[in-house]
């Protein structure tokens, strides 16, 4: 039996978690959130655990006694980084130190989710070996976590992943295929660049790759996506043709069309090939993960 805490349990990836984990006969979920908890839990218990309460953190965590911690919890709004610098600091690095001495306090497994935005996007797909450079506020907040996991001097693992999609309970929170459906079917025209590229992941993807670094305790850097190379355009295009939409109201753009406060790295994407040698991980297709939405829509 491993006993796995989850934070950010509301969140899409905490979502997903949380439903893969109940499932797992020899796991001992603990969920935690900010606030109370969206989804439903079939099993394990929940703890309310706010990241930026350093009392609160080793409160939960000492109580519960995971073997393993599995840190989802962040500010991601990249734009909303960039113009609320402090506040993207205190939850991304601030609060991941607050997680990561608790870890080290009560010996649990840091597992902590990263982003390709630690990159600067001019030679992507990139393997774990591939040399950081941000080029926005929080790929730079991310990057400072990294470097307070690795100090660590218990077990850690960083998970970097890719332009993240999927469904949640509550739908709080937009991803480009959801916005794409929703935009299409509204009748509104969408304007797309064409010259970035991702490999975008399925949430359920990524969630998998979490409990796989947990279940084998597996250290050190990890690339988990998907591994079709696309641009959000063609990410477009095809959500478009799988919900059988207008494409016609898809406009192909670039990036310097839009003025938005933090950068973009141009080409990121990852090469997965560690974690499907080391952890047995085995990403759906773009197309797969297309029809494992549209199950959950309908």
């Amino acid at each position: 039996m491993i006993k796995v805490l989850v934070t950010g349990a509301n969140g899409l990836l905490g979502q997903k978690l949380i439903a893969l984990l109940s499932r797992e006969p020899a796991v001992e979920l603990i969920a935690t959130a900010r606030g109370s908890l969206r989804a439903p839990l079939t099993a394990g218990t929940f703890h309310t655990m706010d990241i930026t309460r350093e009392d609160q953190v080793d409160k939960v965590i000492a109580e519960t006694q995971p073997d393993a911690v599995i840190h989802t919890a962040a500010m991601t709004q990249v734009d909303q980084c960039e113009t609320e610098r402090e506040a993207c600091w205190f939850n991304n690095v601030t609060a991941v130190g607050y997680v990561a001495r608790a870890c080290e306090r009560h010996k649990a497994h840091l597992i902590h989710l990263s982003t390709d935005f630690v990159f600067d996007g001019t030679a992507g797909p990139l393997d774990e070996a591939a040399v950081p450079n941000p080029i926005s506020y929080y790929g730079e907040s991310k990057l400072a976590a990294e470097h307070i996991v690795k100090a660590l001097t218990t077990p850690w693992t960083i998970v970097r992943t890719v332009l993240v999609y999927g469904v949640t309970k509550d739908q709080s929170r937009s991803n480009i295929v959801l916005w794409v459906k929703k935009s299409l079917e509204d009748g509104k025209t969408i304007r797309v660049v064409n010259d970035q590229w991702r490999t975008p992941t399925l949430a359920e993807d990524l969630a998998m790759g979490c409990w796989l670094v947990a279940k084998w305790k597996a250290a050190g850097i990890f690339n988990i996506s998907g591994d079709e190379m696309m641009t959000p355009y063609q990410i477009a295009l095809r959500t478009a043709e799988h919900f059988n939409l207008n494409t016609h109201l898809i406009v192909e753009t670039n990036s310097s069309e839009f003025k938005q406060p933090a950068a973009r790295p141009p080409k990121t994407g990852f090469i997965i090939d560690k974690a499907r040698r080391e952890l047995g991980y085995a990403p759906h297709t773009f197309s797969e993960g297309l029809g494992i939405l549209a199950t959950q829509l309908s």
